[in-house]
């Protein structure tokens, strides 16, 4: 960074600045209709800016925040608002604003690891972020695809208004939250903020409604949902847009599903977050039906790698010795034993010969389980050094289901 740029901590005074250089880097305007909507979960002590002259040309914010991986959920550097000024590119402001992010929630103690969705996915990798997740876009025609039954006896469908029906939503996704790795816990106002409903975010569409699929136990999932009306030569053409679909049992989110394919007047039902192993291919009546984009999802910065090894479970026995280099932080890089199963883990340095050989990137897209040592060794990513490492490590760090990111944050 040259010697005219300032890097500091943001202060609660720097917000409307930063909500104009954040909006103008993803080439958009704030407006009167979400001006200060971040300011709910904006945490300025968190937040690094670059200012010129005192005006900022760089920021990048970390949300404090849980995340749900392989049998526990911990602490996560939740990083986002990362933006760099036009007139201000490749002067090094951007490598400033994440190195003192990562440096910040390393000196924390408490996080052993950074999560983001890249906008491009060519930047993040430089700074030790692997790729860790994916998630797939649906395009549903309903008229050739459908869920077959009805809804049973003793289960119920409700609607409401998202942002009045909280409570009950809060309620199902703090109960989901341990049961899949990629979710994130949704501290304070965060739900305050995920369900305010601007109407310059609806895009053509209704205001997002919610409906709750409820038995005689009570809630068990819900669907947040927009929709769309149209019209064409042949009758109704309208379009469902599903924000999220969260169920804690497999009657609820079928039901749930159910319900969003067979809307009145509907013609195409769009989600934009489905995990890789949803179940919903398996379901339909014409699994060809659904239209699916697949794509980058979240990122991982292993920050500690004893603490992020030793937080996380394992689907089989493992005993290894990795050697990981980090070209950043020194302190991660060298010889760990990781000896671990599905009910405790523990990693320590070790003098003794490796059994593989990778970088901080690799790990961090090994961490939630949804990637295999086996793929990035084919790739050459991974160095295998002792016969049956990779296959060790492919079932130790897998997990019996997909990382689900249905929140982009």
């Amino acid at each position: 960074m040259t010697n005219s740029l300032e890097l500091r901590t943001a202060t609660d005074d720097d917000y409307p600045e930063l909500e104009t250089l954040i909006s103008r880097a993803f080439l958009d305007d704030p407006d009167d209709d979400t001006s200060g909507h971040f300011r709910k979960v904006f945490e300025p002590d968190r937040t690094q800016v670059v200012a010129d002259d005192g005006v900022l040309v760089g920021t990048g914010g970390v949300l404090t925040r849980d995340l749900t991986v392989p049998g526990a959920v911990i602490p996560a550097a939740h990083v986002t608002g990362v933006a760099v000024a036009s007139t201000h590119r490749r002067r090094g402001v951007l490598t400033s604003v994440m190195n003192a992010m990562l440096t910040e929630s390393r000196q924390r103690g408490t996080e052993p690891v950074a999560v983001l969705w890249a906008s491009e996915g060519a930047i993040y990798g430089r700074f030790g972020y692997g790729l860790a997740s994916w998630r797939v876009s649906y395009q549903i025609p309903t008229r050739g695809t459908a869920l077959p039954g009805d809804v049973p006896d003793g289960v119920r469908l409700r609607h409401a208004v998202s942002a009045e029906a909280i409570a009950d939503l809060r309620a199902v996704y703090d109960r989901v939250l341990a049961q899949r790795p990629g979710l994130s816990s949704r501290p304070g106002p965060w739900w305050d903020y995920l369900t305010a409903d601007p109407k310059s975010w609806r895009r053509g569409m209704t205001a997002e409604r919610s409906v709750f699929y409820e038995d005689d136990g009570g809630v068990r999932g819900y669907a947040r949902y927009r929709t769309k009306s149209g019209w064409n030569s042949t009758g109704p053409d309208g379009e469902v847009s599903v924000t999220e679909i969260v169920a804690e049992t497999p009657e609820a989110y079928a039901g749930l599903w159910r319900f969003l394919l067979s809307i009145d007047l509907v013609r195409t039902v769009r989600y934009g977050q489905a995990a890789v192993d949803d179940p919903l291919t398996h379901l339909v009546t014409n699994p060809d039906g659904l239209d699916g984009t697949k794509g980058g999802a979240l990122w991982i910065r292993v920050l500690d790698v004893p603490g992020a090894l030793t937080a996380r479970r394992y689907a089989a026995p493992v005993d290894l010795v990795l050697d990981v280099s980090d070209s950043t932080f020194g302190e991660n890089a060298g010889r760990w034993r990781l000896v671990g199963d599905s009910a405790a883990a523990s990693c320590e340095r070790t003098d003794a010969e490796p059994d593989l050989a990778l970088d901080i990137r690799q790990l961090g897209s090994l961490y939630l389980g949804g990637v295999s040592a086996g793929t990035l060794a084919a790739g050459g990513l991974i160095t295998e050094l002792t016969s049956g490492a990779v296959a060790a490590a492919s079932a130790a760090f897998g997990w019996h289901r997909a990382p689900s990111t249905v929140e982009i944050f």
